[in-house]
Formats: structure tokens, sequence, C-alpha cells
């Protein structure tokens, strides 16, 4: 178990900064020409086709998977602050099955991750890597469809079949995993701060309302805003229209030239909302908890009645990878709820093995101080365990069919932040 009380809250609050990262925006400078430009580049034309039928699906998997066999060594790729420095969990790996793990913490940010990899996959050669995770959006479409991705073989996963949740069974970007298993998730909301709100918003008009002009906040990514101004007009993000995008586009620029926003921000905005330089926002569920957490402080994350956006971080093969089937058994591990339950106290998004929350649950029985509360404030949070009902109302972004899509969604709300 981490001891919480000798963290850095800085480290605890740097979740902000790695979901940042995570986003398919390209917005920012630099990022958001080149990034896009190289994630094109050398890609048309070359596009795989997929399995049309469950059958020729299997025969993928059978013929990927014959003859390959335990190596003893995993070269896993992910994002910063997603494990515990310590790296517990794969200490466990190692001793339970004798397979290594050199783990390196390289992905920063989605485009530039795929522009880096895409040139030695497309040519057959290995990206020194086993295990990636990548989030849904455009980079996943593009390494699916341009055959990147080695179509997983579930037999060798049967912690995931037994203790995945039902909505990580079912994800609109990969049915079936056929390619990915997620490794964390995360929602995007309304945070507010109850000093200064006296009625929890249960709608995004709240977003909206002349009352808060100048206190509320929005984020600058594309994505994000599209979709608030979608739930805002009933729209669902992941069916929407280019006529959707121009009317929520529209609202949003009600919004702003209402003067209710106060900025539009990149990260920064957790401490504004703590401070009350603005009282309801846009929100991470992971920034507002880990703030909560780490400083003591009582701002609150709601998931509006229209519904929420839910992104999802995902694990994967490379094709070019060489040892397979030592990653999907490490693919496999991290569904043990004893091991989900373990990486969820430290890193505080939502977990997609619903049994973790009972070892979180034993972890806090068996702890005190400042231990406890910790752990059953992890446990009873819907921030790392949302409900059903949750669940029933989160959407995800819309996926792009390629990047001429992306341009016209970014056109479109990039106009609204950056006038």
């Amino acid at each position: 178990m981490n001891d919480f009380r000798n963290q850095d809250p800085a480290l605890l609050r740097g979740m902000t900064q790695r979901r940042l990262g995570r986003r398919d925006a390209f917005r920012l400078a630099g990022l958001s020409a080149a990034g896009l430009a190289l994630a094109a580049c050398g890609v048309q034309g070359k596009r795989v086709a997929k399995p049309s039928s469950s059958a020729q699906a299997q025969s993928a998997v059978q013929q990927y998977w014959s003859g390959k066999v335990k190596n003893g060594h995993v070269d896993f790729a992910n994002w910063p602050l997603y494990m515990d420095p310590k790296q517990p969990e794969l200490k466990q790996f190692t001793d339970q099955t004798g397979i290594t793990v050199t783990y390196k913490e390289v992905i920063q940010e989605n485009a530039g991750w795929f522009a880096k990899i895409q040139p030695l996959l497309a040519a057959g050669q290995s990206i020194d890597y086993d295990l990636m995770v990548v989030t849904n959006g455009i980079q996943f479409t593009q390494l699916v469809e341009l055959g990147y991705l080695v179509p997983l073989d579930h037999g060798k996963l049967p912690n995931f079949a037994a203790n995945a949740g039902a909505r990580y069974k079912n994800e609109s970007y990969d049915p079936g995993n056929v390619y990915s298993i997620p490794w964390a998730s995360g929602m995007t909301g309304i945070a507010y701060n109850p000093k200064y709100v006296d009625t929890p918003p249960t709608s995004y008009s709240a977003l909206w309302d002349p009352k808060y002009k100048g206190k509320v906040g929005m984020m600058a990514d594309s994505q994000e805003i599209g979709n608030f101004g979608m739930f805002l007009l009933g729209i669902d993000p992941e069916k929407s229209t280019p006529a959707d995008w121009e009317k929520a586009a529209a609202k949003l620029k009600e919004q702003r030239d209402a003067g209710i926003v106060r900025k539009y921000y990149d990260q920064g905005y957790v401490d504004p909302l703590g401070k009350g330089d603005i009282w309801l926002c846009q929100a991470w569920s992971g920034d507002i908890f880990q703030k909560n957490i780490s400083e003591g402080t009582d701002l609150q994350f709601v998931i509006p009645d229209e519904g929420a956006t839910i992104w999802t971080d995902n694990m994967m093969i490379p094709k070019t990878a060489a040892n397979p089937v030592d990653a999907i058994t490490l693919m496999d591990f991290f569904y043990d709820p004893k091991v989900a339950g373990g990486l969820a106290e430290y890193i505080n998004y939502v977990t997609p093995v619903p049994a973790a929350q009972a070892v979180i649950k034993s972890d806090a029985d068996a702890a005190s101080g400042d231990d406890k509360k910790t752990l059953t404030e992890i446990a009873d949070s819907p921030l790392v365990f949302p409900s059903d009902a949750d669940y029933a109302k989160l959407r995800s972004y819309r996926n792009f069919k390629n990047t001429d899509e992306q341009k016209q969604y970014e056109n479109i709300f990039q106009a609204i932040t950056t006038a």
C-alpha cells in the first residue's frame, strides 16, 4: 500500500499534466501542425482490410499466435505517472511468472508517439516495445486500419474475461476488444467550488448561466468543448455530424461573447477553481479527486443530466513485438483484482476492474490514520468507481474517419477558443 502522507502534493496533482499530453486535439503550438502532418504522413493508400466475420477474425488470431512462445521479458511503453515509481505490480509479476519487465514512461502525446512509431511499423521494424498504451482517438483508429496491431488471443486473457467490467468489453472504438484492453479511464464533467456555488449544477446550462458571468472555466481542448456544446443540445458526440458541430460551436460562441467564460484552460484550471477565481468549470475527474486528496479541498465533480465524456487509455501489442506472449501475459495480469486495486490506489483514475473496489476497501480496513482515510475515499469515490447509472450517461469522443474530418472538427471549435 502507498504511503500517501509522504507524497509530494505536486506529484499527486500531476494527473493534470499527464492528461494534457493524451489529448488528440493537436492544439499546442508546434505539436499542432507538425503532429498532424506526421500522423498523416505516408499512411494514405495502405489501409488493411478488417476481418469481415468472426471466423476470419479467429483465423487471423490463430495465424498470428501459432508457434509463439514465452521469451521471459517485456518492454513496456506507458505514460508518466501511470504507476507507482517503485513498480510493485511489475515486481510481483516477475515473481509470479519469471518474466522481467523494462518499463519506460516514454509516451507524452498520442500524435507524437504515432509519428515516432509509424515509419518503423510501416517498414516492419521494431519500435523497441512489446506493449504500449494509446488513448481512443484518431491514432488508435490509424493503428488498427494500417494493420499495426496484433489481434489478441482472448484464450490468453482469462483475468480479463472474468474481471473486466461490462462497459470495457463493449468499446465503440474496438468492438470485442480485438486489438486492445483498457488500462484506465477518466471522465470530463463539471467541477464546482461549493464556497461560491450554492446549488449543485445538474445541467450544462449552468455553464451558460449569466449569474456566473466571468466565473466559468472552459477547456481549450476542441474535443472537450465540442462535446459539452453537443451535450447541451442533446446531441450524442459519438454519432455527431458536421452540422451538429456547427450548432454546438454556435452555442459556445454565445457563451464566450456573453462574457461568461473567464478563460479557456489548457491544464491549469484546478488552482483557480480552488482559489475562487472561477466558480465552476469543465474538469477531468482525476484532477478533482487528486486535488481534494492532496490538499483537503472540497471541490465537487458532477456528471450532468445530459451526460458526460469518458476517455480510455488502452494496452495493445505492436505487430513487430519481439515478445508478444510475455506482453499479453502482462496485460492479463493487470486484470487480477488485487493488482488492479493496488494500481487504482496510486493513480486514482477509473479502473476497468470493478472487483478492485473490494480490494481497496479491504486495504482501508487494515490501515489506520491518514492511509485509512485516503483509501476509504478512493474506494467510495464515484470518480474511481462510477455507478451503473453514471456509466449509462457517459459518451466518448467522435471517432474521426480520417485526418480531413479531424481538421474540419478542429477548425470549427478552435475558432471559439482562439478568437
